[in-house]
């Protein structure tokens, strides 16, 4: 009676895990496509501007400094970006977690402790999406951006590809990809379920700590490619998925680290 019940209560928690998981990462491409059709001007000549992703065609003088509400526009789209592309490859570490605390005790509250498993998560690939704004302003700034977020410097194209490849093959990567693919075992790990809010959003963010670590060179190669590029959003985001989750994905990792050395070099020549 009592395996029935925790059975019951095991599928349910679940569903509703995957059910909000599921409504975030539509959400968030919800709004990463409005910004890109916001960006795409049907070939308009945008010599001497720069768009700004907002979603209501707001364009700014390219000399012009950035504003704050430029830097905030810009940071929103990181943040709600990277949700988007990152949650669909932590839903086991985040299903696993209400497992665990649900088999722990029937009593406690594992969904709600995976809701702020899940913030601390979040709160670490915001924490990127802060930086990546800064890098953005800074390469914009120097000129080395076009209108459309598009690296316009075929050398520091091919410099990000080469370190984002080599990147794919070092140690570092190693380690992190590992906390990434076992999630019961990074609880174990780690102290294991947590019920506190702070214990809870301490743990995801040491997961969102590792899951950075893993991937941050494949999100600079939006950059090269195109910060708004639909497509190239998608492909990387399948790329993390398939390295976190398929039983080979140290070995996708690696290949697309020599692909893009490969791109890199054929860049530079």
């Amino acid at each position: 009676m009592i395996d029935s019940t925790l059975e019951t209560m095991l599928r349910r928690d679940r569903l509703i895990v995957a059910g909000a998981l599921g409504a975030i990462v539509v959400l968030a491409w919800a709004y990463v496509l409005w910004l890109a059709a916001d960006m795409d001007m049907g070939g308009m000549d945008m010599d001497g501007f720069r768009m700004i992703p907002a979603g209501i065609g707001i364009m700014l003088p390219a000399s012009e400094p950035w504003r704050a509400v430029e830097f905030a526009y810009v940071f929103l789209m990181w943040a709600v970006m990277m949700v988007g592309m990152m949650a669909p490859s932590a839903a086991p570490m985040l299903l696993m977690y209400a497992r665990v605390g649900r088999q722990g005790s029937i009593a406690g509250k594992p969904l709600a402790a995976t809701g702020w498993f899940a913030a601390g998560y979040i709160l670490a690939w915001i924490g990127f999406s802060f930086l990546a704004t800064l890098v953005q302003w800074l390469l914009e700034r120097e000129a080395l951006l076009d209108p459309r977020m598009t690296s316009d410097s075929s050398m520091l194209g091919a410099v990000v590809l080469v370190a984002a490849g080599v990147y794919q093959w070092t140690s570092l990567k190693d380690i992190c990809l590992a906390q990434c693919q076992t999630p019961l075992g990074f609880l174990m790990r780690h102290g294991g379920f947590r019920g506190d809010v702070a214990g809870c959003v301490w743990l995801g963010l040491r997961h969102g700590a590792y899951c950075v670590g893993c991937c941050w060179v494949l999100m600079a190669l939006l950059f090269v490619v195109g910060v708004m590029n639909v497509l190239w959003i998608a492909l990387l985001a399948l790329l993390v998925l398939l390295e976190k989750l398929a039983p080979w994905g140290r070995w996708v990792a690696r290949a697309a680290g020599i692909a893009c050395v490969a791109a890199g070099i054929r860049m530079m020549l």
